[in-house]
């Protein structure tokens, strides 16, 4: 075949240039119905973030004792390309980010490695360093209110973390769902300062005893009936009670129950965050898409299981607050009636 003349050949011989059209039609719908649909194309970006808290800490001694000392160990990795940071009273974050094509799990591990060295160097009264990788991708797509008549704050913030977070988290397409506002339960211990005072003993002493004794670990192996089993020790209180009861030592080897010393009580954390809406205050949730899925679909999914929570306890009402899956939609109606458009007047 002489491929000057393959248009005249195709026409002899039409059986071909049908089955290869038909051939490529056919992979191209099934390209195209399996195409996710986002507003923007998954990037991978390299770069990292440090969050160093230290409740009650000025913004100038965050700085000078660990904004500063983070700064300049994470100078010295290879392929930083900027370095910016954020200090504000009791929390200094450093945005790091890397030159393009720098693999992100490397440039995560590298940071992880340097501030773990200079963790001795940072005060001892800092919460533990949190690294996280810049996810550019990783954008909230809704976020939702959830308000109702006969629940505590308390009840309802626990109602999104236990029910709707699993639910949601179990359909696929979606990473992550985050509360905003409501509270968390904990155990709070008050202790009497004269109480304190009488008994020879201080609040960090006290403190420092809690963190050793309630916790669980592992204590080694022994034979059992004849076969070798794990040995744990539990230590953690399982209530409010049971810590209360726990046994504070004393100078001189005295021992007292925690209860003495002061009030232990299940109660709440302070709330650092409210949501509001009509005037009300509400519990909201933030919904993000996982990597490589469709928001559209994401999107979709999550209202329909969110419409099942809804008939199962109509008491919580979910009402959308915003969300950038609207003009996804949009942007792409728009594209396939320019798509129709153009095929129309190319026939």
């Amino acid at each position: 075949m002489n491929f000057r003349n393959i248009s005249s050949w195709c026409i002899r011989n039409p059986v071909f240039p049908i089955v290869l059209f038909v051939g490529l039609m056919l992979a191209g719908l099934i390209a195209f119905a399996r195409m996710q649909v986002n507003n923007a194309p998954d990037i991978d970006f390299p770069g990292a973030i440090v969050s160093v808290s230290q409740p009650g800490a000025a913004p100038n001694e965050m700085e000078t004792q660990v904004t500063q000392r983070v700064e300049s160990a994470i100078r010295g990795v290879t392929g930083v390309e900027e370095i910016s940071s954020n200090v504000v009273e009791g929390n200094s974050t450093t945005i790091v980010t890397f030159e393009l094509g720098t693999p992100s799990d490397r440039a995560v591990n590298d940071v992880r490695n340097v501030v773990s060295q200079i963790r001795s160097n940072l005060p001892e009264g800092i919460l533990e360093p949190q690294i996280t990788r810049i996810d550019a991708e990783n954008e909230p797509i809704s976020y939702i209110g959830a308000q109702t008549t006969d629940m505590t704050l308390e009840q309802l913030s626990w109602y999104i973390d236990n029910t709707i977070a699993k639910r949601l988290l179990g359909l696929p397409g979606i990473a992550a769902v985050t509360r905003i506002g409501g509270v968390d339960r904990n155990i709070r211990v008050i202790l009497d300062p004269a109480t304190l005072q009488a008994q020879g003993i201080t609040a960090a002493q006290v403190n420092q005893q809690l963190r050793q004794s309630n916790m669980n670990g592992a204590g080694g192996r022994a034979e059992i009936a004849g076969s070798e089993q794990s040995v744990r020790v539990l230590g953690n209180a399982q209530d409010a009670y049971q810590l209360s009861q726990t046994q504070i030592a004393l100078p001189g080897g005295r021992f007292v129950k925690l209860a003495d010393l002061g009030e232990v009580k299940d109660s709440n954390s302070e709330q650092r965050s409210i949501a509001k809406m009509n005037g009300r205050q509400v519990v909201t949730f933030m919904i993000q898409r996982a990597k490589g899925s469709s928001e559209v679909t994401a999107y979709d999914n999550a209202w329909k299981e969110l419409r099942k929570l809804q008939a199962e306890n109509p008491k919580v009402k979910f009402s959308e607050v915003f969300n950038t899956v609207d003009y996804t939609k949009s942007q792409y109606r728009s594209a396939m009636e320019g798509l129709i458009e153009g095929a129309v007047l190319a026939v």
